[in-house]
């Protein structure tokens, strides 16, 4: 025990470059996930996978959950970019290959030019993602209480959660926001943790307003591809 828990503090305690006692906030990207892989590695070393080959796993699994979430946030920027375009009339910006021209450009601006180094201004906005996480949440579960409203069911079972996941996410931005990011004058925090809750805002008074007239009206159907239902039919489904 006393071998693991010094080669636990000669890792995650290494000296800072002054020479006092360094923490995880001063790692910089590379070390913590160095931490991350090397840790994964040793875990899976333990079920007699070869070291070497448990950090050739692990890496791979970083690089290909890097990969598709920058893929699943550029698209989901787009669809967002383009919804938000033709709310407020903004022609050019429907157009996809627009949006993700301004989705990809802007995510790169601040990835580039945010943070104290290029390359690091994700870790800018990081502070962001527990809030935001949950504030999506919440927006699911505002669109699973529409479904049931139209359909004249009882919303009390997702309703209530849904009310939870937005004004605790929120609430502790705010915070944040009033205490943390404003006095240390953290301007980009400041920027995208107003706008996220403008746009929360924005959605609960859609919300609220459209609730009443679409409680028991159910969406229109789309009408099925042509050969659909043969299709369906011939194979069984």
């Amino acid at each position: 025990e006393g071998g693991d828990r010094a080669a636990w503090t000669a890792y995650y305690r290494a000296p800072k470059a002054d020479g006092t006692p360094g923490d995880w906030k001063s790692h910089n990207l590379q070390r913590q996930l160095g931490a991350f892989i090397d840790g994964g590695a040793n875990f899976l070393s333990t079920i007699g996978m070869p070291l070497k080959m448990g950090i050739a796993i692990m890496a791979v699994l970083v690089a290909c959950f890097a990969a598709t979430t920058l893929d699943t946030a550029a698209r989901l920027n787009r669809y967002v970019l383009q919804e938000l375009a033709d709310s407020v009339g903004i022609t050019p910006m429907k157009n996809r290959f627009v949006a993700t021209v301004v989705a990809v450009g802007g995510s790169g601006a601040i990835a580039l030019l945010a943070g104290e180094k290029p390359g690091t201004g994700g870790l800018v906005l990081w502070p962001l993602f527990g809030a935001t996480n949950q504030l999506l949440a919440g927006l699911a579960l505002m669109v699973a209480t529409f479904y049931l409203a139209r359909r004249s069911r009882s919303v009390a079972i997702v309703a209530i959660p849904m009310m939870l996941m937005m004004i605790m996410p929120a609430w502790a931005m705010t915070y944040d926001l009033m205490f943390n990011w404003i006095p240390t004058r953290k301007y980009t925090l400041i920027a995208f943790g107003f706008t996220i809750i403008a746009l929360q805002a924005w959605m609960i008074v859609e919300g609220v307003l459209l609730y009443r007239k679409i409680r028991g009206v159910e969406e229109p159907r789309a009408d099925l591809p042509k050969g659909f239902k043969k299709t369906a039919l011939a194979s069984g489904t």
